[in-house]
């Protein structure tokens, strides 16, 4: 079954050459063309992933992105952007975006931007999901076959990346990670050395584990390097 897309931008030359190579590369695609619309379906729709242009009629996609993730839409978003701000960059992850792509770009960018997003997004049904592969650290268990994460037995709402950096971060305990590490083993292309994606997604991983986000016992900052997962039982 093909994988479904919501794309949403407010220029019909944009949208339909987009659907078109989309389609050429075995998606389905939706499209819209504000805000409004867009947020209608993809709460009323299921769909793989979200190609959100940012700068949109009415409700712009920053807001969009903030109420999907706000009424637990969890899809993976992909921000389009005519702006090279960074702020804006960076609001966007902030508000629950897995990845941005700056305007112009090709067709064929976009797509191999969305075929490496969804390879690390979780697709088969929960049902066809086991829980026999369990990892854990301190108060934290994942489990990567349901794309599931508890802490002290409570269910986590992480993002799909969000996930995939905890789990990268877990399988590498006690090593020191640079931000280019993480970024060419999360990310797995080039962001030509915009690390702080990574730094915002670190920001929002210690919001949810840890128990003071401004002390961390998980994820500790080893300045000048980069990020090292430790367990905080580890001595006890």
């Amino acid at each position: 079954m093909a994988q479904r897309l919501l794309v949403v931008d407010d220029e019909e030359s944009i949208l339909t050459l987009l659907q078109f190579n989309l389609e050429q590369g075995g998606f389905e695609v939706t499209t819209a063309m504000d805000g409004k619309e867009a947020l209608g379906k993809a709460l009323d729709e299921q769909f793989d992933l979200i190609v959100l242009d940012l700068m949109l009629p009415g409700m712009d996609g920053m807001e969009v992105c903030k109420e999907l993730r706000q009424s637990k839409v969890q899809t993976p978003i992909l921000m389009l952007t005519a702006k090279g701000d960074e702020f804006d960059k960076v609001l966007g992850l902030e508000l629950g975006a897995d990845d941005y792509l700056t305007k112009p770009f090709s067709p064929r960018e976009v797509t191999a931007r969305i075929r490496a997003i969804l390879r690390r997004s979780p697709s088969a049904p929960a049902e066809e999901k086991r829980k026999e592969n369990k990892l854990k650290i301190g108060d934290v268990e994942i489990f990567p076959d349901n794309y599931e994460v508890f802490l002290k037995g409570q269910a986590l709402e992480l993002t799909p990346k969000e996930f995939e950096l905890l789990l990268y971060l877990i399988n590498n305990r006690g090593r020191v990670l640079t931000r280019d590490q993480l970024l060419n083993s999360v990310w797995n292309y080039d962001f030509v050395g915009d690390t702080r994606i990574v730094d915002v997604h670190i920001s929002h991983l210690r919001e949810k584990i840890e128990p003071v986000t401004k002390k961390p016992v998980y994820i500790k900052t080893v300045r000048g390097l980069g990020y090292k997962m430790e367990d905080p039982y580890r001595d006890e």
